[in-house]
């Protein structure tokens, strides 16, 4: 029988960050740290994800504040997978999450927020970049969906983190979106899709729903991947620094859809064509992002997928069967 072991590194993702030698770097976080106007990107990022957390936090609290109390820390949580003690774990990052921390500046009190955030995964990019391109296969996403379950189920999960997580993501542009009655006072107004998206049919894999909600303040709404009870789970300030992260990166990366002019009405679709929009002053290379998703699926494939790839389909085999076997026991 094939054994995994997972384990986890903390890097601390702020003006001085800068990507390691072995990160995902088509990440949101990695792009921001090159070239000439690194610092500078980093900065202005931080700062939009504070002012919008203080903007949220008044929110929750129900009165003003004055000024802006808060400052939201990330981590860099990147996660590492040894099979059967062949010490890989440092050949391929698995997944790298992001795990925020509220942090009030009048006390000191640092209050934990929730992992997940942005979600980047290698074998992900394998399955996009190399396997999809070829046809999709039945049994698409299975393995990187057995990975996920597995991480979340493991003790390295276990000992870091209290609460599962919730991965924040922009809104399909293949899908219409239809405005609910339901109102969140952080998560804001639900939205409802036409149909799954190949984005949705992937997490649903990984074992995650998801939910739209477009925050106060917002203009389009976000795609929520979450397990159990999203609106019941976590605390108000946990989703707020969610939503300022995520929604500050989704303007730099999306802003044709997220510093759209116009505010996302009843029957929604998202558009990167849109003309109508106020871009950030912040530099992102969004080509050179889905280059690199190309070459990092391939390293996936070299370094992880093909020199094990007999212990990959026997462990993921069994992993279904035991997940099953669970299934049948609760019903």
């Amino acid at each position: 029988m094939t054994n995994l072991a997972f384990s986890i590194e903390s890097t601390r993702f702020d003006e001085n960050y800068r990507p390691l030698a072995n990160s995902r770097i088509t990440t949101n976080f990695a792009n921001l740290a090159r070239g000439e106007k690194r610092q500078e990107n980093l900065r202005n990022t931080f700062t939009m994800i504070d002012g919008r957390f203080n903007e949220l936090a008044r929110l929750a609290h129900g009165h003003a504040e004055d000024g802006d109390p808060y400052t939201v820390e990330l981590d860099i949580i990147s996660v590492s997978v040894d099979i059967d003690g062949e010490g890989i774990r440092g050949a391929v990052p698995l997944i790298e999450v992001l795990q925020t921390t509220i942090v009030d500046r009048r006390s000191g009190e640092r209050i934990p927020g929730i992992v997940g955030n942005n979600f980047s995964s290698y074998v992900r990019d394998y399955d996009f970049s190399i396997v999809l391109p070829a046809g999709k296969p039945a049994d698409f996403g299975e393995l990187h969906g057995n990975l996920f379950k597995a991480f979340l189920a493991s003790d390295a999960y276990a000992q870091h983190f209290d609460k599962p997580p919730v991965i924040c993501l922009s809104v399909s542009t293949s899908r219409t979106y239809s405005r609910t009655e339901v109102e969140h006072p952080i998560l804001g107004v639900e939205y409802r899709q036409s149909d799954y998206s190949p984005t949705d049919a992937y997490f649903a894999k990984m074992g995650l729903s998801v939910r739209f909600f477009m925050p106060p303040g917002s203009v389009a709404p976000l795609a929520f991947y979450h397990l159990g009870d999203l609106l019941g789970e976590y605390t108000d300030l946990e989703l707020a620094a969610l939503i300022s992260t995520m929604e500050t990166f989704q303007k730099i990366y999306r802003p044709e859809i997220y510093t759209a002019n116009s505010t996302a009405g009843a029957s929604y679709q998202a558009s990167l064509t849109n003309p109508d929009f106020s871009p950030t002053s912040i530099e992102y290379d969004r080509e050179e992002r889905s280059r690199l998703a190309v070459e990092q699926g391939k390293f996936a494939e070299e370094h992880f997928i093909e020199p094990h790839k007999a212990a990959l389909e026997e462990w993921s085999t069994e992993f279904t069967a035991h997940q099953l076997d669970l299934q049948g026991e609760r019903s």
